[in-house]
């Protein structure tokens, strides 16, 4: 099994309903994205997808949240716009075209801070 990663970065708005603290109040993050993708084999180049190839679909999903208010996007009105959530999102928007490419996403990690990440896998 051959594994890819890329990292990418977004910065957006958001504030968690039902939660007691700092965090409730509207407050920003560079959020650092993990997409993780495999494959049973590689391509004739002996690639599983072109590096390039998957920023560009990372970065499709990622346009919907970047420099944006989270709480005022569909989704986020029904789910709290955490970090895991977020990483949620990803996924389930990037699934699709990463398959498209013979790929199957594995995780998406979301980096609010350098030093505190949600994970999402199916």
């Amino acid at each position: 099994m051959y594994k890819l990663k890329i990292i990418s970065h977004f910065s957006a708005a958001h504030s968690l309903r039902e939660y007691k603290g700092k965090c409730e109040a509207l407050h920003g993050h560079n959020w650092k994205v993990e997409v993780v993708v495999s494959a049973a084999n590689v391509d004739s180049a002996g690639l599983v997808l072109d590096f390039s190839d998957l920023k560009k679909l990372t970065a499709v999903v990622l346009e919907e949240l970047d420099h944006k208010h989270l709480n005022e996007i569909k989704y986020f009105t029904t789910h709290n716009p955490s970090s895991e959530e977020i990483a949620r999102f990803i996924f389930i928007n990037l699934k699709g075209s990463v398959a498209q490419k013979n790929c199957r996403l594995v995780e998406i990690r979301v980096w609010e801070t350098e030093n505190s990440c949600a994970i999402y896998q199916e």
